[in-house]
């Protein structure tokens, strides 16, 4: 299992610091940022599976860089915000942040791991009921992954395929080999 990578986009150098170094404790691979500038460029590079973004940044705040990131991609952020007003944190829901952790009086990083945790296990389930729910179709070939089922030239096969020659058949397909 690969591990998972955690972006950290914060102006705040001695927070980069301890949350890294308290991510990769906890198996994670950091990837951190001092702006949001710098941090677009390298999220669009290098995708991790969750940013944490701090709101206010120079050269581009976290609300901004939320806006530009939810045009390409559904990656889970966690916005971390030194405010306490609750405007930040609407807007900020309303942009497409997945949770919101307030850095004033002080942030227990144990919660933040764990909403992060929280996070990356709705991207995980979405992303098996996304592969499950897609009817896969290959020339008169349709598989259906969420049943493990296979049609050809509009006719249902008649048995189920076992997990591994349905396995064997997408793969198949995958590389483009001719099935027959």
């Amino acid at each position: 299992m690969h591990k998972q990578t955690i972006a950290l986009i914060d102006d705040d150098r001695n927070i980069l610091t301890s949350l890294s170094i308290a991510l990769e404790k906890e198996g994670f691979k950091v990837q951190t940022y001092i702006d949001g500038e710098s941090a677009l460029i390298g999220l669009t590079r290098t995708p991790p599976d969750l940013a944490v973004i701090d709101i206010k940044m120079p050269k581009m705040d976290g609300e901004e860089l939320l806006k530009k990131l939810r045009k390409k991609t559904s990656l889970p952020v966690i916005f971390l915000t030194s405010k306490d007003d609750e405007i930040d944190e609407l807007l900020g829901l309303k942009l497409g942040a997945d949770d919101f952790v307030k850095k004033s009086g002080g942030f227990s990083i144990k919660v933040l791991i764990e909403r992060i945790r929280v996070q990356l296990r709705k991207k995980d389930s979405k992303e098996i009921l996304e592969e499950n729910k897609s009817i896969i179709s290959h020339g008169k070939l349709k598989l259906d992954p969420s049943q493990l089922e296979c049609e050809w030239n509009g006719m249902q096969l008649p048995d189920k395929l076992t997990t591994t020659e349905f396995l064997l058949v997408k793969e198949l397909i995958a590389r483009n080999i001719k099935v027959f």
